[in-house]
């Protein structure tokens, strides 16, 4: 039996480019995220979705879902959405009596969910309750993870990647040291996550290495774990899957050093140095007069026998 795949077509240029947009690519662009929160999400919960989404405006969107949505019950509108902002990332903010305060991070692989987190916030304070200067839109962040429990537990491992996911932005390829602007600092502590958000401040020192300070700009929150729910290891192994354009193949006789220095292996045939041809110079030549010297030397000079008188 065979089914037929429904073709979609572009009725004018600009819906050509946007389906050229969304095809794969070798190289993808930067991961795109929705933010979402319903129409009975109370005002704390908003506030905190806001101020994260503040973040990360320049590759995200903010949204009001007009249904209460339950992603851990029925994921289809959530991916609905994501498909049609072409995300493949979501926050959702909910709150209920069985479960207040209630933070949802997910992912998405090929337009299917791939991971689902729920946490709880506690101790909130947002980007108004510190009266001082922000970052600049789209800096990116510099994040840091204390704790052992992001090593050692599967819950926190499987967290700190998408919590990297979320606030990685563009990949950087230079690195310049007026650029690190923004701190963010997931402290892990028995059951509670401490997320801190700080200023960089690079101060005057007298030597060439400034002094760095850090200034708490928010938002601040402590985030306690609740439900999971994560990809199997097949499916893991399918999204982190890379093309094979981008694999970089190991080079015969080719290696670097501890510092990144080039280095290779010439293999070449023995040479026979009493044919080498150097470089003809006069003061290497021999005069006339002292060549016939030398050759009258060696003619004229004749070992004598050494006579062993026996008596």
């Amino acid at each position: 039996m065979t089914v037929m795949q429904r073709v979609v077509k572009p009725k004018n240029p600009r819906a050509k480019r946007a389906l050229v947009k969304r095809e794969p690519k070798i190289i993808e662009n930067t991961k795109q995220c929705l933010f979402l929160h319903g129409k009975k999400t109370g005002e704390f919960m908003r506030k905190c979705i806001k101020d994260i989404y503040a973040l990360k405006r320049q590759d995200s969107k903010l949204l009001q879902s007009q249904d209460q949505l339950l992603p851990f019950e029925d994921i289809l509108p959530v991916e609905r959405l994501a498909h049609e902002h072409d995300a493949s990332l979501f926050a959702y903010a909910s709150h209920s009596k069985k479960r207040p305060n209630n933070l949802i991070l997910g992912r998405m692989f090929n337009h299917h969910i791939l991971d689902l987190i729920e946490l709880g916030v506690d101790n909130y304070l947002g980007l108004e309750d510190f009266k001082n200067k922000k970052i600049t839109v789209g800096n990116k962040p510099c994040m840091v993870f204390c704790g052992t429990q992001f090593e050692d537990l599967v819950d926190y491992k499987n967290l700190k990647n998408i919590l990297i996911d979320f606030f990685r932005g563009v990949e950087a390829t230079d690195v310049r040291l007026q650029g690190f602007e923004h701190a963010l600092l997931f402290t892990a502590t028995d059951d509670t996550i401490y997320m801190r958000s700080y200023k960089i401040l690079l101060k005057k020192s007298g030597t060439r290495i400034p002094r760095v300070e850090l200034e708490e700009i928010g938002p601040c929150m402590d985030l306690k774990i609740r439900r999971t729910k994560f990809a199997s290891d097949d499916l893991k192994k399918k999204a982190c899957r890379q093309p094979k354009h981008l694999k970089i193949g190991k080079k015969k006789n080719q290696s670097r050093d501890v510092f990144g220095t080039k280095l290779g292996r010439i293999h070449m045939t023995k040479q026979d140095l009493g044919q080498l041809q150097t470089r003809k110079m006069k003061a290497l030549k021999k005069s006339s007069a002292k060549a016939k010297a030398t050759n009258n030397e060696a003619s004229t000079s004749t070992a004598e026998p050494m006579e062993v008188s026996q008596e």
